[in-house]
């Protein structure tokens, strides 16, 4: 309910401040069954959304492993359709149940963005964080290194298995590339990935330099995961377990197609996020703290 009633604000926002089409308007009208008025608009608004930054600054907790991610939505702003970052944290808490920790929107993910929403999570409580999961995002290394400076990171492994194909020279050495760098992140230990890594780029160094280097540079930050528990591992490798998010966060808005301003599209995430960390907190565990004996 709470998700459905931002998407409707969301599209009464724009019928209000004439971004919209007929088409939109239509749709606005026939969702909310009533002629939208900016009065009716600013009350409704205004109820939700102190609901939703009371979510938004509740206290949190301790948190072994913190997940963060990063999408654009399309907003209007000043006059120009421009992206703005959505930015997404998601922690396991001490009953290995996974927890939408925060979320936050502003034209573009510049450092000084991802570092305000990393101390916010900190000055909310955030504490306990023995591992950081994320993409290489823009300005999130310098600002994950400013507020958690003693925290290792794993870079996504599947975003970098994706990167690794924009440096492969021809499109028949994609798969055997693929399939090398499987064979890196699924060795069983450390020691065992790094001699595989070390052949790969050996492998390449002479008919693809460039994807050699890459490998050589970047490989090694997804395989910080092996320090941690073996029955883990699968779990917190990648950022995939934030695709949902994301995925229903586009279902909603893509709906509306632009949002009038940041705070329409902060309004509409949030709705969507807590609907689905509240599923997380009441489903089952994501992980176990002691393997199955």
């Amino acid at each position: 309910m709470r998700s459905g009633r931002a998407l409707k604000l969301a599209l009464a926002e724009m019928y209000v401040q004439g971004a919209s089409t007929r088409k939109v308007a239509a749709i606005t009208e026939q969702m909310c069954g009533f002629a939208v008025s900016s009065s009716q608009v600013s009350k409704a608004t205004a109820e939700l959304d102190e609901q939703l930054q009371s979510w938004r600054e509740r206290p949190l907790g301790r948190m072994k492993y913190l997940f963060l991610d990063a999408r654009y939505e399309k907003v209007r702003e000043d006059g120009q359709v421009r992206n703005s970052a959505v930015l997404l944290a998601v922690g396991v808490n001490e009953e290995g149940k996974r927890e939408v920790l925060g979320v936050s929107v502003s034209l573009g993910e510049h450092e000084v963005h991802w570092r305000n929403f990393l101390q916010s999570l900190v000055s909310r409580g955030l504490s306990g964080v023995e591992l950081i999961i994320s993409d290489d995002h823009s300005g999130l290394g310098i600002a994950r290194q400013a507020v958690f400076g003693g925290v290792p990171w794993q870079r996504c492994q599947c975003h970098l298995q994706r990167n690794a194909q924009a440096y492969v020279p021809c499109k028949e050495m994609k798969a055997v590339v693929a399939s090398d760098i499987r064979a890196v992140f699924n060795a069983p230990n450390r020691h065992e990935a790094d001699a595989l890594l070390g052949k790969a780029v050996a492998k390449y160094a002479q008919d693809a330099p460039r994807l050699a280097s890459w490998m050589e540079e970047n490989l090694p930050l997804g395989l910080t995961v092996f320090a941690f528990p073996e029955f883990h591992r699968c779990l917190i490798r990648t950022i995939n377990g934030l695709e949902r998010l994301n995925r229903e966060i586009h279902r909603r808005s893509c709906v509306a197609a632009l949002s009038p301003n940041n705070a329409s599209c902060l309004r509409l995430a949030t709705a969507v996020v807590m609907e689905i960390s509240e599923d997380w907190q009441t489903g089952k565990r994501y992980i176990k703290w002691e393997p199955d004996q």
